[in-house]
């Protein structure tokens, strides 16, 4: 049985709603975290071995690049805390109509780029 149906396979052209976003969104700052905890286990496993290792990891963390990519490690958990919070509150049987959810996925938009800024002004 074949249907004959249009596809449009466009991204471009098809628009997510925010709950969508929200999740997929989730998804890529869980992956970002992955990268980021080998990361920073090579950064505390090097800075613990020795004075030299320290003094190596304590020369690459004050710069820009590292306080950027310490800053992007920090909005991903940020954002991927607070969208696993609306998730949990998902499978608790709350915003899952199609108003309540997006909202959800707006506070949860306007809450990591609040936590996003401070985690900005704490890091430099």
């Amino acid at each position: 049985m074949k249907k004959q149906r249009p596809v449009n396979l466009d991204l471009n052209t098809i628009s997510f709603p925010a709950a969508a976003i929200s999740s997929i969104l989730h998804r890529i700052s869980g992956v970002i975290m992955l990268v980021g905890v080998g990361f920073l286990v090579w950064a505390l496993a090097t800075s613990l071995q020795s004075s030299e290792g320290f003094e190596l990891v304590h020369g690459l963390l004050t710069g820009f690049i590292a306080k950027f990519i310490a800053w992007g490690i920090m909005t991903a958990l940020g954002y991927h805390l607070l969208a696993g919070v609306r998730h949990m509150f998902m499978d608790m049987g709350y915003f899952e109509e199609l108003d309540s959810g997006r909202v959800s996925a707006q506070i949860v938009f306007v809450l990591a780029i609040v936590l996003s800024v401070l985690a900005g002004v704490w890091l430099w």
